[in-house]
């Protein structure tokens, strides 16, 4: 799975922009965005629009992406993943009706 940070910095790259010139447009210090694209820091939601905005890319994709690295990230560590998977998405489908 690609990551929140990994579309982040290839989106970058592929507009040609460097690390410093997004952290400046964004208002944002640059060693929070490197963390950011490099996995070490979470961005907050806020955050996340501002990039997508800038970077114009999907915003719901981005923050998509973050649920799925969060939930993946609380399920590496359970002895039953796919069981637990299982009941959520039960109890999704039963709000949903």
């Amino acid at each position: 799975m690609d990551t929140v940070g990994y579309k982040i910095r290839e989106s970058r790259k592929s507009k040609g922009l460097l690390l410093r010139q997004l952290s400046a447009s964004l208002d944002m210090d640059v060693a929070i965005l490197s963390k950011i694209e490099r996995g070490e820091r979470t961005p907050t939601k806020q955050q996340l629009i501002k990039i997508a905005k800038s970077l114009a890319i999907d915003e719901k994709e981005l923050i998509n992406t973050l649920l799925a690295e969060s939930i993946l990230n609380e399920l590496s560590s359970n002895e039953n993943p796919i069981e637990v998977l299982k009941i959520v998405q039960k109890e999704l489908k039963k709000s949903n009706n």
